[in-house]
């Protein structure tokens, strides 16, 4: 008779690990656990079950071994990745599918079994001499319809790590469900580390997701988007089951926004990288559930809506007193764990790009000792942070953080969909949709954004990016919009759809907003939705009214909005809205052979409008032009 895998893991590891893995009651788990010890060969086997000792001993372990250095405050650390490996790695990121088998658009395939042969090759023994380690964590609340176990493996104690603080602990719901539970299986291995504890073979790095078997494999990375499995990497096999489920996985923050006597309205927003999703999140005044990744179902015809993770993986450039006060706070306070990664370190304590105080003129950062002027090995200059540098902390630290809602198996009422990108010369800084399907097509599936240094390339490049989601697709585009507008079909009572726009500038290149404005845009939105306020109807949405407007910005900010400030930020840009429809339209004819036919047929009714528009009134319209309703 075929030992099981519990037959194979009692002969390979430690009576007390062991017994930890045989207190869960599911075969699959078992047999995926030794397959990576036979195929990796770690020298030995640390099996967390969420006490407090085993979560202490992994924390002990990031800082023994190197992965991650004490900084003066109680249970602040910092990581270091290697100079090569400071961003998701898109080009090595790939769907395994089976043979023929194209998701078309930009979305990075690779031959299910070819890609199995090039792991098995590039993971055989490359645990030897080290600790491997299974961790049990849970996307979303546990005990909920929205929960989704996941087994993490690694031979980095500093992701076993950093995922203690982004993520649920999975232990007991583990033991909960048995072998009922569908679980998400992570396996991650470092690979070669230099005397820095850094990845060599970072030419090998791969990330490779299988969607139907569940499973995402990272190999020769230790940058926390590559290999923090359960964040974006858990995001394409969510799409995938979602989307076989009826129900949404979206990269969006969640936020209860505050509106008069003392009402809270939850509105969920996507933004990509550095385009203010986290600052969204974390305005002061506003109350939060999480920053960057949701589920979203249907119940009782309207959406409801969890935050999948526990913690923040935040950018941290540009963190300031001034503007962030409450991270700020957060990262300057001693007694919880925090980790820092590719910051610039100085006599204990983190420096980092444009945090609003002056940086040490050296310190040890990503390349070790740096110095001002320093260049890299690729001849670029080196700044004392890295553009993509981050922060690493449990999301209940944070004092707008509404640790209730954060964990209830239930779920947020959501009532606004909001969607930005980096937008210099089209969109308005807010903007609702005329419905369900016209925000769908005209503002999540036509989102565009400017690159940023959280992905490897060139920055500052426009990219399409609809429902800014995809990095993280995992079904073709066109089903994935099809999938949105199918959502929709399902509601009694739909959130409303709105575009924002951080970026506008003027014809000069000059910012019209400032960042602290976009409290004021969401403010509004939170009236809109309640019916409290009324909206001019442009070619391309609903905008707000001058009035309405002024008295925010006095109330909120206590600044004046003057009606030339209102001119300059609300004019409805034809010239530039049409071409973006082309772009739009383009990108959906060439690289989306699955488009819905009704997403060209609404791109085509919008342009229509702002033709009639500007033969009527010309390209640049005053807001005042549009009619109330």
């Amino acid at each position: 008779m075929r030992d099981t895998g519990l037959d194979v893991l009692q002969r390979l590891l430690a009576p007390e690990q062991f017994a930890k893995l045989a207190a869960i009651d599911n075969p699959e788990v078992h047999e995926f656990v030794a397959q990576q010890i036979q195929l990796c060969r770690p020298e030995r086997v640390f099996v967390c079950d969420d006490s407090p000792s085993d979560v202490e001993y992994i924390r002990k372990a990031a800082i023994e071994r190197g992965e991650e250095i004490p900084l003066s405050l109680d249970g602040h650390t910092a990581h270091f990745d290697g100079y090569y490996d400071q961003g998701r790695d898109k080009k090595n990121t790939r769907l395994m599918v089976p043979p023929g088998t194209s998701l078309g658009g930009d979305i990075n395939t690779i031959d299910q079994q070819e890609a199995l042969r090039e792991l098995a090759g590039l993971m055989d023994g490359l645990m030897q001499g080290r600790e491997m380690i299974v961790r049990f964590f849970c996307l979303g609340p546990t005990h909920s319809v929205f929960s989704i176990p996941c087994l993490q493996i690694t031979d980095s104690a500093y992701v076993a790590h950093s995922e203690d603080l982004l993520y649920r602990k999975g232990f007991q719901e583990f033991r909960r469900q048995g072998p009922d539970a569908r679980i998400f299986r992570f396996i991650h291995c470092s690979g070669v580390l230099s005397e820095r504890k850094t990845c060599v073979n970072v030419k090998d790095r791969r990330v490779y997701i299988d969607c139907p078997d569940r499973t995402v494999y990272s190999v020769n990375t230790q940058y926390g988007g590559n290999t923090i499995g359960l964040k974006k990497l858990a995001m394409r096999l969510a799409i995938f089951r979602a989307e076989q489920e009826g129900w949404l996985t979206e990269h969006m923050l969640l936020m209860g926004v505050r509106g008069p006597g003392g009402r809270k309205t939850w509105v969920a927003g996507a933004y990509p990288s550095m385009c203010g999703k986290t600052s969204t999140a974390m305005i002061p005044s506003e109350t939060m559930v999480g920053d960057d990744i949701a589920y979203l179902r249907e119940r009782d015809g309207s959406v409801y809506a969890v935050n999948v993770e526990a913690g923040m993986f935040g950018i941290i450039q540009g963190i300031n007193s001034g503007d962030d006060p409450i991270i700020w706070d957060v990262l300057h306070t001693p007694g919880h764990s925090l980790i820092f990664s590719n910051v610039l370190i100085k006599d204990g304590k983190p420096y980092w790009i444009d945090m609003g105080t002056p940086l040490p003129p050296d310190g040890l950062n990503h390349v070790g000792h740096w110095t001002p002027g320093m260049v890299g090995p690729d001849g670029k200059r080196v700044t004392p942070s890295h553009a993509n540098a981050r922060f690493t902390l449990p999301l209940r630290e944070l004092k707008n953080t509404d640790v209730e809602a954060l964990e209830n198996p239930e779920g947020v009422l959501v009532r606004a969909l909001v969607y930005g990108g980096r937008d210099s010369d089209t969109w308005v800084p807010v903007q609702q949709a005329f419905g369900w399907e016209h925000g769908i097509i005209t503002k999540a599936a036509s989102l565009e954004s400017e690159t940023t240094a959280a992905t490897l390339g060139q920055e500052g490049v426009r990219e399409f990016n609809p429902m800014s989601n995809i990095d993280f697709l995992s079904v073709p585009i066109g089903r994935y919009v099809g999938m949105n507008l199918e959502f929709g079909k399902t509601l009694a009572t739909p959130p409303s759809i709105f575009g924002v726009n951080y970026f506008i500038r003027d014809r000069q290149g000059r910012f019209l907003n400032q960042r602290t404005d976009k409290v004021v845009w969401l403010k509004w939105i939170e009236l809109r939705v309640h019916g409290d306020v009324k909206a001019r109807r442009t070619p391309t949405g609903l905008i707000p009214l001058y009035e309405d407007l002024k008295r925010l910005f006095a109330d909120v900010l206590g600044k004046n909005f003057t009606p030339s400030d209102y001119e300059a930020q609300f004019t409805l840009r034809v010239p530039e809205n049409l071409t973006k429809i082309d772009r739009i339209v383009k990108a959906y004819r060439e690289t989306v052979p699955d488009a819905p036919a009704r997403l060209f047929e609404v791109l085509e009714e919008e342009r229509q409008r702002l033709l009639a528009a500007q033969a009527h009134l010309g390209d640049y319209i005053s807001p005042d032009r549009f009619g109330v309703e």
